[in-house]
């Protein structure tokens, strides 16, 4: 089959993969509908297997299907990869367009030193910035959607490389006036409060972690995903919330807060900077990693 094979057609099935939708695809390619759909007859014969299904308005994927999409998608990304390999990137001229994926914790640390950095090295470069739930979002990476993702992740797919970004620890922030501490705060203190949890999409985070494993639990009367506004919302009420240190420290130069250290050892949590690790070999994604990194020892 290879001999007769249309290479052409791996960037057709590539299309119709990530958008299950043969106009989408058609629109991607800059093709005609017509042209996309005689593609994917070919691709049907030529692999003798449907591919993708019609279910209701929307296309599904074989099995088979799925099966391939990852290598095709490996294969064509190091081809284009080998063909641009003697293209030296210039951040100074670069137009290209980064998605990446974090909390918002992460892009107010981050952020704000990034920016100002592009802005003097690199002004074409254009960052889009999506919400990171507690989970890695392994296909939105394997399909391109995203370049990278700046998260807390304890296990990764060997298909994908991580950087150390950062190490932080944790604090305690109450309101400034905060009726029932005085002075230290000690566990029984601690535990006596009324608490705003940061979720991110966990189920249990490390200090709830720590207080199970002693038979403890604290008093959580607020969850939220938003660590930005969990801090006002403690700065304006008798809730507690403990948070990551920078952002804490950041927002009692802002608002009536004061910070207390945890009344117990939980240690560090770590960040990391996680892509695809074919893409190691991508000199633009390289070069803005290496400006996040960067951005941390600042």
């Amino acid at each position: 089959m290879l001999p007769n094979f249309d290479l052409n057609l791996l960037r057709v099935f590539d299309a119709l993969m990530r958008e299950r939708n043969v106009s989408r695809a058609a629109e991607r390619l800059a093709l005609s509908q017509p042209a996309v759909s005689n593609a994917l007859g070919r691709l049907r014969e030529l692999l003798d297997d449907p591919l993708l299904v019609r279910v209701g308005r929307s296309m599904q994927p074989t099995p088979r299907a799925l099966a391939l999409e990852t290598p095709i998608r490996a294969a064509l990304q190091q081809i284009e990869e080998s063909l641009k390999g003697g293209d030296g990137f210039d951040p100074a001229s670069s137009r290209q367009r980064f998605n990446i994926a974090l909390t918002d914790y992460v892009e107010l640390i981050c952020m704000p030193r990034l920016v100002r950095q592009l802005s003097e090295l690199a002004p074409g470069i254009a960052i889009d910035i999506q919400h990171l739930s507690s989970t890695l979002p392994a296909e939105a990476l394997d399909k391109g959607e995203l370049d990278l993702v700046v998260g807390r992740f304890e296990t990764l797919p060997a298909r994908f490389s991580r950087r150390h970004w950062m190490s932080e620890t944790l604090q305690v922030a109450l309101r400034r006036d905060h009726p029932q501490v005085q002075g230290e705060l000690d566990l029984p203190a601690f535990l006596g409060l009324r608490h705003l949890w940061v979720h991110g999409g966990q189920t249990r985070g490390m200090v709830d972690q720590w207080l199970g494993e002693q038979g403890l639990c604290r008093d959580i009367r607020y969850t939220t995903p938003n660590y930005l506004q969990a801090a006002h919302i403690v700065a304006s009420s008798e809730l507690a919330a403990v948070l990551p240190s920078q952002l804490a420290r950041y927002f009692a130069t802002l608002l009536p807060l004061q910070l207390f250290e945890l009344p117990f050892a939980v240690g560090p949590f770590h960040l990391e900077i996680v892509s695809l690790a074919q893409r190691q070999r991508d000199p633009a994604l390289q070069w803005l990693i290496e400006r996040i990194v960067l951005s941390a020892r600042d």
